[in-house]
């Protein structure tokens, strides 16, 4: 591990950023939507407008309800290997999420994304060491009524054995994933024993507004005992300050704020800081992910999840650009490296192009690879007697060599990370051997995985129980794209091919 963390704010900075975001929470509040919402908060002392619907938080309400969130956060998969509960050593990553599009592997051309790219991607996940979680990466355009969410949790637990998250519309669907959930694992009482899938929300509107569905949701969720985190979403220049203490007070505010609503919904509920922070660019108002300044908010998030003694998470490593160029390698990278080096738990950052709206296939094999390589930086030196070697320093000597020794061998597929993507071979290596780019090798590893069967599908049994409850559901297989076959043999492809399937 690293010895310390970056930190972007001290000491006096975080406590005065707490109690600024107590000052807004005291004396702007919270324009809150859902009556059930407002009733429950006033119950539990805050001050409600009735003709506004504005509620004021006392400090001494924040501070009570906040100090009841636990130091954990666990997201359970389908398979109990793959739990995982942050904060840990290293960072967790998953998929970003939520794409109405896809850049179609074949083609080239961007198109509506459907189930069946969400069965693709599952199964992809499994593959990919650097993921963690499975954050449903795209809608589900061809989802019939009254399925959508459905359409999306449907394939992805269908395929993947890695936690699985995503929002939905409303507590109707929420209640259909959740029987959704009690088909795969035999019973209601098996679910509940081990619920493995993670609901997202999104309760508060930047600024400092509470909607009706959402909050709704929260509380449904934290009165059930139901594995749910919500996400803070900001535009500094629009809904935040054009101030990044100015936003990080009143993101800051937001949370304590769905933190205490969740806490009186139901105590000691699980939560995580998370927050996708975004400053526009004022030249024309874009939406800016990419921006550099996410990454410094994430240092911020991190030091007030420290403060709090809870797990930060963040949206990460997003980027503006259209294609898988430099510009998505440096915005996917910068972001989330810094991020994690700052202490940020959980990092949402996968697959995503072009401002959150399109998902690249072979964008999120590379992004794999970043994850990877950010994982192995923050795992720092690994520094122990052992690893110091003075035994086989004095035994090669002066002028000899290591590669021979038994520690040598002992450490190679370990001592360092050994990428699958990134290209090492001498120039005119390279070019004996197709002279191919990362995007070409990137998409060779996910036709790789995607041209064999899946062996962590769902038990046919299992889905013949989940078929038969629900009328019309969409089909959930993961099948290669029309026209695609496994890769060519050849030297660069059949190591993209051979380290695409195991794990390491």
């Amino acid at each position: 591990m690293i010895v310390s963390h970056a930190r972007f704010m001290t000491d006096d900075q975080v406590r005065r950023t707490h109690d600024a975001s107590l000052e807004i929470l005291a004396q702007v509040g919270l324009l809150v939507r859902n009556s059930k919402a407002r009733d429950r908060l006033a119950r539990h002392g805050c001050a409600v407008d009735t003709d506004t619907g504005v509620v004021t938080f006392p400090a001494a309400v924040v501070e009570e309800f906040r100090a009841m969130v636990p130091a954990t956060f666990t997201l359970r998969g389908r398979d109990p290997a793959f739990d995982l509960t942050v904060p840990r050593a290293v960072p967790a990553f998953t998929t970003a999420s939520s794409a109405p599009d896809v850049l179609d592997p074949v083609s080239g051309q961007v198109r509506r994304a459907t189930s069946a790219d969400i069965a693709r991607l599952g199964h992809l996940v499994n593959e990919l060491d650097g993921f963690d979680v499975f954050s449903i990466s795209v809608l589900a355009d061809d989802a019939p009524a009254g399925q959508f969410s459905l359409s999306r949790f449907y394939p992805a637990l269908k395929n993947c054995v890695k936690p699985c998250r995503t929002s939905v519309i409303d507590l109707a669907e929420a209640r259909q994933v959740l029987a959704l959930g009690e088909l795969i694992a035999g019973s209601p009482a098996a679910y509940a024993a081990r619920p493995f899938i993670t609901f997202g929300h999104c309760p508060v509107v930047s600024p400092l507004t509470m909607d009706f569905d959402s909050t709704e949701m929260l509380m449904f969720f934290a009165e059930n005992g139901i594995p749910n985190y919500g996400t803070i979403a900001p535009i500094g220049g629009l809904s935040a300050p054009l101030s990044l203490p100015g936003m990080m007070a009143q993101m800051n505010a937001e949370w304590l704020a769905m933190a205490a609503l969740a806490q009186m919904s139901g105590p000691g509920t699980p939560m995580l800081y998370n927050f996708l922070p975004v400053f526009a660019d004022m030249r024309d108002g874009a939406f800016a992910p990419g921006g550099i300044e996410t990454a410094v908010m994430a240092g911020a998030v991190a030091a007030m999840g420290r403060f709090y003694g809870v797990p930060t998470g963040g949206y990460l490593g997003l980027t503006n650009a259209t294609v898988s160029d430099a510009q998505a390698g440096f915005e996917k990278a910068m972001a989330p490296l810094l991020a994690a080096l700052a202490g940020i738990d959980y990092v949402v950052m996968g697959g995503l192009t072009d401002a959150l709206m399109c998902l690249d296939y072979a964008q999120l094999a590379i992004d794999d690879e970043i994850a990877l390589m950010v994982k192995r930086a923050v795992a720092g030196l690994g520094f122990d007697e052992a690893a110091l070697s003075l035994d086989e320093i004095r035994a090669v000597g002066p002028g000899g060599i290591f590669v021979d020794t038994a520690q040598t061998f002992a450490r190679m597929k370990t001592a360092t990370l050994l990428p699958r993507l990134a290209n090492r071979l001498p120039r005119e290596v390279w070019a004996a051997t197709g002279a191919t780019d990362i995007r070409f090798r990137a998409l060779e590893q996910v036709r790789a995985v995607l041209t064999r069967p899946n062996p962590r599908a769902l038990a046919p049994e299992v889905d013949a129980r989940v078929r038969a409850a629900f009328d019309g559901l969409v089909a959930g297989d993961s099948v290669p794209p029309a026209g695609w076959t496994p890769p060519h043999a050849g030297r660069g492809r059949r190591q993209t091919r051979r380290r695409a399937g195991r794990r390491d």
